[in-house]
Formats: C-alpha cells, sequence, structure tokens
C-alpha cells in the first residue's frame, strides 16, 4: 500500500502538473483547428470572446500529512474572459484581459490562503502559416496573488505558443509549449488531438477540456469529460507569520486541481452560448513548493458549474 501511494504522489506532483501548465497551449490551438479553413482566417474587423463563468464545489478535505490537514472547506472559481480579435495584416490580434478569483472557506489561522486571484491582460497574434498550419503565440501579463493588497511584486508573465495541424475537416493535430518561471518545472510541452468520429459526436482530447461531446442537434450538445486546473501565486508578506510558517512569507503557491463531470451546451444564439456542468472533483493541492510545504487531497467533493460564453 506504501508503495502505491507513493507511485500516486509522483504522478500529482509531477505528471499532472504538466498537463495542467500546458492547458491554455492546447485550448488556443483547438480553436484555431476549429475555426481553420483553406480560405484562412476570417477577416474580422470588430470581433472577439467573452466567457462569465462561476463553479460552486462542495465540502472537501486536504491534507499535509497525518496530523496536519484543513477539513470541510467550499470552494468558488469566479471567471470573466474579454478578449478583442481585430484583424491585421499578419493574422489576428488577440487583446483583452481576464479575472479569475478562487474563494475558499478556509477558517482563519490555516496554513492556506483563503482566496488566490489573477487579474491580466491577454496579449496574443493567431497567424496562418499554411491552408494546414495555424499558430497561436499569447501572453498573459498581470498580477496573481491573493487580493488587491500589496502588488508591488506580484507580476508575473507565463505565455504559451502552440500550433495545430489540419490533417482533414475532421481530425487536427496540436503541439505547443508553456512557459512561467514561476512554476517549479518553467518550460512544459503539450500534445493534443479533436478528432470527429462521427456526425454526431466529436473527441476533443485538448486541455484543459478535454471531453467527448455528442450534438443532438445544431443548437445543443451533450458532453462528459475533465477540467483540469493549475496556476502559480503569491501569498501575502506577512502570510507565514499569520499561519506560524515563516518561511511562507510571500511565497510562491501553485493551485491545482482536477474536475471531472458531465455537462450540455445550449447555443442561445449565434453569439450566447449556455453551460451547465456538476461532477466530482478528485484531486485539488496547494504547493508551496519552494518552501516544501504541500497540502493535497484527502476527501473530493461534489461540483456545480454555470457559464455564459460566446463569440462575436
Amino acid at each position: 500500500m506504501e508503495a502505491i501511494k507513493r507511485v500516486k504522489n509522483l504522478a500529482h506532483r509531477f505528471f499532472l502538473p504538466s498537463l495542467c501548465a500546458a492547458s491554455s497551449i492546447l485550448f488556443a490551438a483547438s480553436i484555431l483547428a476549429q475555426e481553420g479553413n483553406s480560405e484562412g482566417l476570417r477577416d474580422w474587423f470588430l470581433s472577439g470572446e467573452y466567457v462569465a463563468e462561476e463553479t460552486y464545489v462542495g465540502s472537501g478535505d486536504v491534507e499535509r500529512n497525518s496530523r496536519k490537514s484543513v477539513r470541510d472547506f467550499d470552494e468558488h472559481d469566479s471567471i470573466l474572459h474579454l478578449v478583442f480579435t481585430p484583424r491585421i495584416k499578419f493574422g489576428v490580434l488577440r487583446l483583452g484581459a481576464e479575472w479569475e478569483r478562487f474563494s475558499f472557506g478556509i477558517p482563519d489561522g490555516a496554513p492556506l490562503p483563503d482566496a488566490l486571484q489573477a487579474v491580466n491582460l491577454v496579449i496574443g497574434l493567431d497567424t496562418q502559416l499554411s491552408d494546414s498550419i495555424l499558430i497561436r503565440v499569447e501572453a498573459q501579463p498581470g498580477v496573481y496573488n491573493t487580493g488587491f493588497d500589496g502588488l508591488s511584486d506580484d507580476f508575473n508573465v507565463p505565455f504559451v505558443a502552440g500550433g495545430s495541424y489540419i490533417f482533414s475537416p475532421n481530425l487536427q493535430l496540436i503541439l505547443g509549449v508553456s512557459v512561467d518561471i514561476e512554476r517549479k518545472y518553467p518550460v512544459l510541452p503539450a500534445i493534443g488531438v479533436r478528432w470527429k468520429m462521427a456526425p454526431q459526436w466529436v473527441l476533443n482530447a485538448v486541455l484543459p477540456t478535454p471531453r467527448l461531446e455528442f450534438e443532438m442537434n445544431s443548437g445543443l450538445t451533450l458532453y462528459a469529460g475533465a477540467n483540469l486546473k493549475q496556476t502559480n501565486y503569491r501569498v501575502d508578506d506577512d502570510f507565514g507569520d499569520n499561519t506560524g510558517t515563516a518561511r511562507l512569507n510571500h511565497a510562491v503557491i501553485t493551485y491545482t486541481e482536477v474536475r471531472t463531470g458531465a455537462g450540455i451546451d445550449w447555443k442561445i444564439s449565434p453569439v450566447v452560448t449556455l453551460t451547465g456542468e456538476v461532477g466530482y472533483q478528485p484531486y485539488r493541492e496547494f504547493d508551496f513548493y519552494r518552501a516544501h510545504v504541500r497540502y493535497h487531497q484527502d476527501g473530493g467533493a461534489p461540483y456545480g458549474m454555470i457559464s455564459i460564453h460566446g463569440a462575436f
């Protein structure tokens, strides 16, 4: 049993973070793959994409060891995303901003932050090298911390570069790399595939939301899959002093979680899609990797998500 536990911990600490950290590459490339065609990128003058999303995760547990744990805390994950995509000579610019905040029901004095927040710009370019090869380069400069206080050196610029090869209208292959100097492994590669197996079935094996989709009709899609998240933040200057571990003052924390579930996409109009999803969160981790303090999942929790998103 001890050997099995060690193997599981190794998988969570290395392979899962590798997949999560590369997620933005694959998400970007998958959009390119779906929009790519023999006529090249569409001539957008005023266009863009948006997301407004809220997820609630029920009570769960994490532990550092058998004597140190945090029990029965819930989670809210809120996302706002708006990116404009004007066309230029070399392709399509991506200019916008996004905000994501994790709020945890952690009691005062616990050795974990009760909030993690990212406020960042989106600066990127989509371009087409040929009829079959599409490229995206994107940076997300911003502040990654626990709130709006003390923003002196919480700035970071993670970026991704990815591309897709359109093998056929039904099959796209995706490859990319993610770079984040605050991450334990700063440079990580990634690979994915999008395959339309049948008229109503699509295998969208692309992070951060790999899933199997069934299109009931042009406006309604059922799916089952996963959502993998990982982001690096800095805690407050006095976080360690307040929690009894001084080396955690202003430390980098990597937050990772995995959700598995099923949902429905309802295309209300050409520019508005409503998504609802329910499932189970089997894994969550708070890792102060430079300080060698890690709290990992000790009990999963159910979750529900609702999102309004689209492109215009």
